[in-house]
């Protein structure tokens, strides 16, 4: 975000001396875990502009209007307001409640929350909401399943029709333009006529990867084979969630596969922490950029799906993926071991939106699913309502 909003500033010249502190309090928003998005920082400045304030109230109102707090954080954001524009409080005392949102940090940037001191921890064995920053370092080695996988993937991916036109040989609409052309060149005769179609192109592949401590057997294996998916094609783009929410598509470019997985274990800072997969995804569509890619995208999350709590943040979640998405997938370890049946509180409320509920408990299942994905398949509900009432017949 700050580099999107650098860039625009480049381009339109250096801000006016007086937008100095308007800029300071949406750092100061972002470094206290409120979500501001480029374009909310360029609408303030213009509410500001607009309204020609004549106290710090005037301000504040634009500041509410425009930046849109939510309303159990508007304490904080009144807080970080007056320490701002009246010296009120340090800000490193501002936002008590920072430990129950979801930092959002992309590989490629700045870390776009406040940065905490890491530590090396060993992780934990099971799931909770408490944010434990750790990290990571992953083993050598090559994997003949992985290389296979990655030379097969950009062929296997569901497409999509752009409206790119391309000649075609047979088949599709007739292309009047380049028939008409043809038949003024043969002075009148007619030739058979040409053909266009609309160009094909593969649909994006989204890979939202849980590194929460109930996972971390498991992390390793996910890791590499996104590191497969991006390598294999350029429409992939895989994030991390836990107790934050990690972009990590840039490290995973990098075509040695140690380094990029060492760069990605060096960008990811809540390795086996806490469980958050409902607001780390909401914070995924938070973002417009990210929220943006998603659309019309074959979605896939890697998680157990054991959230801990209260799960509507997870249903509203889910419900917002499944209507934007082309294919929205959950991979959990837990769907492979045959007793397996999706009955939390939480996985029966998202089993309405998923497409699919397969084993994510091995990197051949996943890449057999992965493969898969172009290929039309019953959603989740039907086989596994169907798998329930077997069970109980």
């Amino acid at each position: 975000m700050m580099r999107a909003e650098t860039a625009s500033r480049r381009r339109a010249g250096p801000l006016p001396r007086a937008c100095g502190p308007l800029m300071a309090f949406v750092q100061a928003l972002r470094a206290n875990a409120f979500t501001v998005a480029p374009e909310q920082a360029t609408s303030f400045l213009a509410a500001v502009a607009l309204v020609g304030p004549r106290s710090m109230e005037h301000i504040r109102q634009a500041a509410i209007a425009t930046l849109a707090p939510p309303p159990e954080r508007r304490g904080a954001f009144d807080a970080l307001f007056r320490a701002v524009f009246f010296a009120d409080a340090p800000l490193a005392a501002v936002g008590d409640d920072e430990d129950e949102e979801t930092r959002i940090r992309d590989a490629g940037g700045r870390d776009e929350r406040r940065e905490i001191p890491l530590k090396r921890e060993k992780g934990g064995a099971i799931s909770s909401t408490t944010e434990q920053l750790s990290v990571r370092s992953f083993a050598t080695g090559e994997d003949a399943a992985l290389s296979a996988f990655r030379r097969s993937l950009a062929r296997a991916l569901p497409v999509r029709r752009t409206f790119r036109q391309l000649k075609a040989l047979s088949g599709g609409s007739i292309d009047l333009r380049r028939s008409m052309r043809e038949i003024v060149r043969g002075d009148g005769d007619v030739p058979s006529p040409d053909y266009r179609r609309r160009q094909p192109v593969p649909r994006r592949l989204v890979l939202l990867i849980d590194v929460s401590g109930s996972m971390r057997e498991h992390t390793e294996a996910h890791l590499r084979l996104a590191h497969a998916a991006v390598q294999a094609t350029a429409t992939a783009e895989v994030f991390t969630i836990g107790t934050r929410l990690t972009r990590i598509t840039r490290a995973l470019r990098i075509r040695d596969r140690e380094r990029a997985l060492a760069l990605a274990a060096d960008t990811v800072a809540d390795w086996d922490g806490g469980t958050r997969i409902g607001p780390a995804l909401l914070a995924f569509l938070s973002v417009p950029r990210f929220a943006a890619l998603s659309r019309g995208a074959s979605v896939v999350i890697l998680s157990d799906g054991l959230e801990r709590g209260d799960h509507t943040a997870l249903e509203t979640a889910m419900r917002r993926l499944s209507a934007r998405a082309f294919r929205l997938s959950l991979a959990s370890p837990l769907a492979g071991d045959p007793r397996f049946r999706p009955e939390t509180a939480a996985l029966a409320a998202i089993l309405p939106f998923l497409d699919d509920l397969v084993d994510g408990a091995s990197v051949s299942a996943l890449t057999d699913f992965l493969l898969s994905l172009g290929r039309p398949a019953p959603r989740a509900e039907a086989i596994w309502g169907r798998r329930k009432h077997e069970r109980h017949r």
